[in-house]
């Protein structure tokens, strides 16, 4: 049962993240009830849109946000299907936190700093040949939707979530995947004003040859570089709009 102070920080998260997490939340239900399994189609986006009781914008953001946490991958011309071996979904803790507590995005960008420089200084050392495809398979995403921005935000997510991975340590693993939740929550909202996504592609590709080159020093110094840039980049983007409800 959430306490007076949960409720209260949940109230503080826009209606559009509301509506996001009771998509994840129906999800959730579905695949603990085993009416979904790995593998699984989603049903069609106007079927889970009017079950839910809500637009079909709402319904493709809940699917974009379980899509960058690698619950969910999206085939082009097939429909959504459960990914294997899906993580724990319950990772909005730090969105709910930020309402709370006000948390600032430069704040935001000097943990990540401070946790993902060395995730990926760990990823290089420790990196399996399948981390460096799935890393491979994710800036070459990067570089095919640099015209839809929110289709490289899940690309962009799912890629700092491999490097988590790849750095061998389930808690730091544990750790990115609430960063990560938190990020692509807040990020789709401004993602749309983003200026040059080719750079942001670039500065990722300098990190996976980093981490593939089993450089940890150099790893550590293109996460350091790409998160500064993309701290000075997001805070020169114009202010977003709030989307409908």
């Amino acid at each position: 049962m959430k306490t007076e102070i949960q409720k209260e920080a949940q109230d503080g998260v826009t209606g559009h993240s509301q509506l996001t997490m009771q998509v994840v939340d129906h999800v959730r239900q579905l695949v603990a009830n085993g009416e979904l399994k790995p593998g699984d189609r989603l049903p069609p986006e106007r079927e889970l849109a009017r079950k839910l009781k809500i637009s079909r914008s709402s319904l493709r953001a809940g699917i974009g946000f379980l899509s960058a946490m690698g619950v969910l991958k999206s085939r082009h011309g097939a429909g959504t299907f459960v990914a294997t071996g899906p993580p724990a979904l319950d990772s909005s803790s730090l969105t709910v936190l930020g309402a709370l507590h006000g948390f600032l995005p430069w704040q935001m960008f000097e943990a990540r700093l401070v946790i993902e420089s060395s995730v990926a200084g760990l990823a290089a050392e420790r990196a399996t040949g399948e981390h460096i495809a799935e890393l491979a398979e994710e800036v070459a995403e990067m570089y095919a939707s640099m015209d839809d921005p929110q289709e490289y935000l899940i690309h962009d997510v799912r890629f700092h979530r491999t490097i988590a991975r790849a750095s061998g340590n389930p808690i730091l693993g544990a750790l990115m995947e609430t960063i990560t939740a938190s990020l692509y929550d807040t990020r789709r909202m401004t993602v749309d004003n983003s200026v040059d996504l080719k750079e942001s592609a670039e500065f990722h590709r300098e990190i996976f040859r980093a981490i593939r080159s089993r450089n940890p020093v150099a790893a550590k110094k293109a996460m350091e570089e790409h998160l500064n840039l993309a701290r000075m980049a997001q805070a020169a983007e114009p202010k977003a709009t709030p989307e409908p409800n």
